[in-house]
């Protein structure tokens, strides 16, 4: 976009209000202050080529972040306001709309992102002091910046969600957008489609909002574990909190305001007790997802280096393509997941509890390094959040020193959360006639039964790639014995000091003695 100077703004300093994951116009402070003096107002959205070469970056990510800038758009147009879409580097944007309109302010969120865009907002606020130009970046979420750990984390970030939330202002001066917005065929750029992708934009995600907290919330507690249930009785949120569609606050306000009105009107309820249960247990999650961000906050490379690094060294955890790729592929021989595999490749999603599954597998059973892994999940994943995601890597990988090993059981968790094999059989058509008895492992039937059921192990169906049990066991085994070196063990309190969740106080935790290999198999 080449800016012109217009009419509209003479010789006036402008504000800019910089868009990055914040795509809304509720609860929107650095709107709402860039609205308040006489100004005239830009609001900008940015899409950096520069991002696309990263290892952490899909299409998807990009194609749902213009929809739902695109959104933004037609918000801000009834505010009396423009979006302008702009494309290249941050700097450059800037230089040339302040060559063009001389910005006094720059208002934007806080952002905590990867590795990558720690340095780029590095790199911002170096030109802003440059170039004489203020740039105020307002708090974001339940992160808190410039904490040294995590003592006080707690208090702070239930007092942001406290605060009232922000209604959209009126913008009363605005510079007009004239360009067009951009489509996915300009990067050359094709994002895979996406089976049930959500509906893009604030207004879809509040939507979405008041219908898990008055249907679908009741048999959250119990559902979450589940790929099947967890779609149906999820939140769903995760993709609009991601881009910052719709505010943390805000659905913390709300669930609260949901719980305040059916403790005060029970009988209009069935089972009220179970839906408090459900939604308490919901925004005890809400609260888990920021501890995660926070942790990205004070440690921003968490996406490239291991935050105990003797961990990793010890490790020595080395790529293998065929493991890779069939983990990749949902070719692994172990229908569970496989199945949850390619359930994530086609929709962008899987619950919580498979993703650390996922990572697990990749991990303890078939030894992969654990950025690689997580640079391929990153991109499965439509609500791919740095902060939740690269801290959960850290755990499930056993390179953090600080959590307790799990190594799930694919079986198991199988029979749990599929027992009848509906789910297996949903997404590993291979396995389609398999009958209950077998659908969990296969490779158990005999060839009589093999022919009979149209599944032939090693043929129509992959072999498991390991043996299951085995793979853990030593995977659990070498993890335990990676963490006993006194510099991996000095680095785990490093940790634990900067990271540690501090539910309860530190002088109540003691140190828990290491077990050599894992008695409970998740």
């Amino acid at each position: 976009m080449i800016y012109r100077k217009k009419t509209l703004v003479g010789n006036m300093e402008i504000e800019v209000v910089w868009f990055k994951k914040d795509l809304r116009v509720r609860d929107h402070l650095p709107l709402v202050n860039a609205s308040k003096g006489s100004s005239p107002i830009l609001c900008l959205f940015i899409i950096e080529p520069e991002r696309f070469n990263l290892p952490d970056f899909d299409p998807i990510h990009i194609e749902w972040e213009i929809d739902c800038a695109k959104e933004l758009a037609k918000s801000l147009e009834k505010l009396g306001g423009s979006l302008h879409f702009e494309i290249g580097k941050p700097i450059d944007i800037f230089e040339r709309i302040n060559s063009t309109y001389e910005i006094s302010r720059i208002h934007s969120h806080q952002e905590t992102g990867n590795s990558w865009s720690f340095q780029r907002d590095i790199d911002v606020s170096d030109w802003c002091k440059a170039s004489a130009i203020e740039w105020i970046e307002y708090p974001s979420n339940g992160v808190i910046r410039n904490l040294d750990d995590r003592d006080n984390w707690k208090k702070q970030r239930d007092a942001r969600m406290r605060e009232t939330n922000i209604e959209p202002p009126l913008i009363k001066n605005s510079v007009p957008f004239e360009g067009s917005e951009p489509e996915m065929s300009e990067f050359g750029l094709q994002a895979r489609r996406l089976t049930n992708r959500p509906k893009p934009g604030e207004e879809a995600g509040l939507i979405r909002l008041k219908s898990f907290l008055n249907d679908e919330a009741k048999q959250f507690q119990w559902a979450i574990s589940s790929p099947t249930l967890a779609v149906k009785h999820g939140s769903g949120l995760s993709p609009y909190l991601t881009v910052g569609a719709i505010s943390m606050r805000r659905v913390v306000q709300e669930t609260n305001k949901q719980m305040n009105f059916i403790r005060e009107n029970k009988s209009q309820f069935d089972e009220p007790n179970k839906w408090l249960r459900s939604l308490a247990s919901f925004r005890k999650r809400l609260a888990w997802r920021c501890h995660f961000i926070q942790k990205l906050e004070m440690e921003p490379n968490l996406d490239l280096v291991a935050q105990n690094q003797f961990i990793d060294a010890n490790l020595e955890r080395k790529m293998d393509e065929e493991r890779y790729d069939r983990w990749k592929s949902g070719n692994t021989g172990w229908p569970f997941l496989d199945a949850c595999m390619r359930q994530l490749s086609s929709t962008g999603w899987i619950n919580f509890r498979m993703r650390a599954m996922i990572m697990s597998a990749a991990s303890y059973n078939l030894w992969l390094p654990w950025r690689d892994a997580g640079c391929y999940l990153s991109r499965q994943f439509l609500d791919y959040e740095p902060g939740v995601h690269w801290s959960q890597v850290g755990m499930q990988s056993g390179t953090t020193g600080i959590n307790t090993v799990r190594a799930y059981s694919m079986t198991k968790q199988g029979r749990d959360q599929d027992p009848d094999g509906d789910y297996i059989r949903t997404w590993v058509p291979e396995l389609r006639e398999v009958p209950t008895k077998h659908i969990h492992e296969p490779w158990k039937m005999d060839l009589d039964q093999q022919n009979e059921f149209n599944c032939i192990i090693g043929k129509t169906y992959p072999e498991p790639i390991l043996d299951e049990v085995q793979s853990r066991k030593e995977g659990v085994r070498k993890t335990y014995a990676a963490r006993k070196s006194p510099q991996a063990r000095d680095q785990s309190k490093a940790v634990y000091k900067k990271h540690g969740s501090r539910s309860r106080p530190r002088n109540r935790r003691s140190p828990k003695k290491e077990k050599s290999v894992q008695k409970t198999l998740f």
